[in-house]
């Protein structure tokens, strides 16, 4: 495995409140940093995104199932287990998602984009709507 996505991936499996410190070790100054609910530009940007995304959860873990990886391009296929107090009565939810990379002349990330069912997520855990929405994906056969 190439070492910047070693570095990556490294870094994602220890990544907590008290590690954001280090996405510098790992981000581009200009990264753009896409997933299903956001489009954030600027590693200021990511890590306060992250600051508060982690002040909310009570754990969330990433376990990397594949990874691949082509010059400045890779992918990496992972399962996330998040607990979140309001989310599946804060008992923890799993879900399988990928991420693109993109790494830049100094072998940064300067291009993230996650791509997950954000409906498994966060939709389906809720109380009021979960019932609802598992209802509607169970007609469309998903």
């Amino acid at each position: 495995m190439n070492a910047p996505l070693a570095r990556f991936i490294a870094l994602y499996q220890q990544l907590d409140k008290q590690q954001l410190y280090r996405l510098p070790e790992v981000y581009a100054e200009q990264v753009i940093f896409i997933d299903p609910a956001h489009r954030i530009e600027g590693l200021t940007a990511l890590t306060d995104y992250f600051a508060a995304l982690y002040q909310r959860l009570a754990d969330c873990r990433f376990e990397i199932t594949s990874q691949q990886q082509q010059g400045r391009e890779a992918w990496i296929s992972w399962v996330m287990t998040l607990s979140h107090p309001r989310l599946a009565a804060g008992q923890p939810v799993r879900v399988e998602g990928a991420t693109h990379l993109e790494f830049d002349a100094a072998d940064k990330v300067c291009l993230h984009r996650d791509y997950f069912d954000l409906g498994a997520m966060l939709y389906e855990q809720l109380p009021l709507l979960g019932p609802v929405v598992r209802t509607i994906k169970g007609r469309l056969g998903t």
